[in-house]
């Protein structure tokens, strides 16, 4: 019995009408796919405004060098969203806000800013750089998040700051800082101005107590 070779056997092809089954059959499959995948849910992203920079001090610059390092934050204040505490100990966020930084860039800069136009600090630098530097601002977010009270959302900043001897890491000084501003109303908005507002003041007591506590330390 001859055994046909297997090049000589017919092959079949599917049908068309096969062929168009099967490939909608996968469209379907995708499509349900598609529809259960979470939609990334859209944002609209803020600055940390500002006021108008404040005027150069007619002060003396300091023989001293300053490196200013991100605050350490906890996992609700390190992201990029917008936190709020509408009642009591729950912590939310803003539906559909966002920061353009993490909250500790933000206030690192906010910092870095207020020392140039203060310009008492020649030599500033950050740590994203880790250059040479005589002091190191070292600080911890507390709070940077709005809190209701009395129905109106009011912003609070709370900075932890220690002023470090980067040649011996010793503290040279440490203070607690804290601003609070209401909102003029419970718009993303106008509570993002309130952060401005808030941080502003804040990081002009910072610029004002590291030169005092830096200049004592000389």
């Amino acid at each position: 019995m001859r055994i046909p070779h297997p090049a000589l056997l017919p092959c079949r092809r599917p049908s068309v009408h096969a062929a168009g089954r099967w490939l909608a059959i996968g469209a379907a499959v995708l499509l349900q796919a598609c529809t259960i995948l979470p939609k990334a849910e859209p944002l609209e992203v803020y600055l940390l405004p500002s006021a108008a920079p404040l005027a150069a001090s007619a002060a003396q610059t300091v023989p001293w060098s300053l490196r200013i390092a991100r605050p350490a934050a906890g996992v609700q204040l390190s992201g990029q969203r917008i936190v709020v505490v509408p009642e009591g100990s729950r912590v939310s966020v803003y539906k559909g806000a966002g920061w353009s930084d993490p909250a500790p860039v933000l206030v690192r800069n906010r910092l870095l800013d207020a020392f140039r136009s203060d310009g008492r600090v020649a030599a500033l630098s950050t740590d994203d750089k880790q250059l040479q530097a005589d002091f190191e601002l070292d600080s911890e977010l507390r709070a940077f998040q709005s809190e209701y009270r009395d129905g109106r959302p009011e912003v609070v900043v709370r900075l932890d700051a220690r002023l470090v001897d980067t040649g011996s890491r010793h503290i040279v000084a440490s203070h607690s800082f804290e601003q609070r501003v209401v909102a003029s109303d419970a718009a993303v908005p106008a509570v993002v101005q309130a952060f401005g507002a808030a941080s502003d003041r804040l990081t002009a007591e910072v610029v004002t107590w590291t030169l005092g506590a830096g200049s004592a330390a000389r």
